[in-house]
């Protein structure tokens, strides 16, 4: 997911150039941490319990605050390098989603507010053209029209898996009401997460809501419920991936054995929720956070020897793999992730995406905070 739009668009370009020439305490009180960072010896009042006189929005789960180690746990042997070293993080309180947020409830935000998302709006080739190597022929109006990118099986091995221009592309028409391209649709898929979002769509949707994109604090304390040391929100046992999270089995991206149900993104609450209540926190879409994607965060951030609170994340985004690109920490893998792969449904898999893509396995959930109650539409 390496600002794939530009990239899958980058090999079109280059076609045609060459076509066209050659819980310990708990209080009632909005605790406003921000981003203090105190010594590890401090002691650090934190909202844990949920405040007995606020009612639990429609759809949320109150997820309590507390610490929590973030990054990889030592037994999990797919970590990447970007999910270490592991670090002490605190967070006070909120609610979150139970689900992923559906097409009826996206649907009910455009009816209501008119919105037209990234990939239904026209191309601007000068913005376009700073994210693609200097002197990059501006191709035929024909090929520059509104679109987002869909996942195609590739007919034999892939032997170059970091290569993932081999099972994308840029398809013209598609977008959330037509997630797989022009042809499909979305009728009676109610309850099928929303996709094809890109990160300024789903802000558009939090404004609207009165709610905002988690932290990814937020998201992994959420996602690891009371199994703080485990590879899985169920766990460290993967022989029974199928029963709990709707992913890739078989060889990618050739053949999907389905054996957990589903090719494709399935209805959320299709898995069992995690000790928080939470529904599809591994597999069937990643899910947008709020927080700059730089692989030095973590490092830099333990170093300080400070344990970190209510983190915002990085201050700026850096990828070395993508310099010039601003990229935010999407959570949770998706439909699409295998054991020969990523296997991004572990809970502290993470990945770098570009604020400016939108993809057939991308959507989001949002969080409310209690100093934000009064905002919920």
């Amino acid at each position: 997911m390496k600002n794939i739009r530009s990239k899958i668009l980058l090999v079109s370009l280059v076609a045609l150039s060459l076509q066209c020439q050659n819980k310990n305490k708990s209080t009632n009180s909005v605790h406003k941490t921000e981003e203090a960072i105190p010594k590890k010896d401090s002691i650090v009042e934190l909202i844990i319990d949920k405040p007995t006189d606020i009612v639990v929005p429609e759809g949320m789960v109150w997820i309590p605050g507390g610490t929590f180690q973030q990054g990889a746990v030592t037994q999990d042997k797919m970590a990447m390098s970007h999910e270490k070293p592991a670090h002490e993080v605190s967070v006070d309180g909120f609610f979150m989603d139970i689900t992923e947020v559906t097409n009826a409830q996206f649907a009910k935000f455009v009816k209501e507010t008119g919105y037209i998302t990234i990939a239904e709006r026209a191309i601007d080739w000068q913005e376009m053209k700073n994210q693609l190597p200097e002197g990059t022929p501006k191709p035929h109006d024909s090929i520059l029209q509104p679109g987002a990118l869909v996942f195609k099986k590739t007919k034999n091995t892939v032997p170059n898996l970091y290569d993932f221009s081999q099972w994308w592309e840029w398809k013209i028409g598609a977008n959330w009401k037509h997630p797989n391209g022009p042809k499909s649709n979305i009728v009676g898929k109610d309850n099928d997460p929303v996709v094809q979002v890109a990160y300024e769509d789903a802000l558009a949707y939090c404004q609207w809501a009165g709610k905002r994109l988690p932290t990814e604090a937020e998201w992994e304390r959420a996602a690891r419920g009371n199994n703080n040391k485990a590879i899985y929100f169920w766990g460290d046992d993967a022989t029974n991936l199928s029963k709990k999270a709707n992913t890739w089995e078989g060889e990618f991206p050739v053949k999907n054995s389905k054996l957990d149900g589903f090719e494709n993104r399935a209805p959320v609450k299709s898995y069992p929720a995690n000790d928080f209540g939470l529904f599809d926190m591994a597999g069937n879409v990643w899910e947008w956070t709020s927080d700059w994607y730089n692989t030095k965060y973590y490092k830099e951030l333990i170093a300080t020897g400070n344990v970190a609170i209510n983190p915002k994340g990085s201050s700026i985004a850096y990828n070395p793999n993508n310099p010039l690109i601003k990229e935010k920490i999407i959570k949770g893998g998706s439909f699409l992730c295998s054991d020969s792969y990523c296997a991004s449904y572990r809970i502290s898999a993470r990945m770098g995406t570009s604020m400016d893509s939108s993809s057939e396995h991308v959507g989001f959930r949002t969080v409310v905070s209690l100093d934000m109650l009064s905002n919920i539409k």
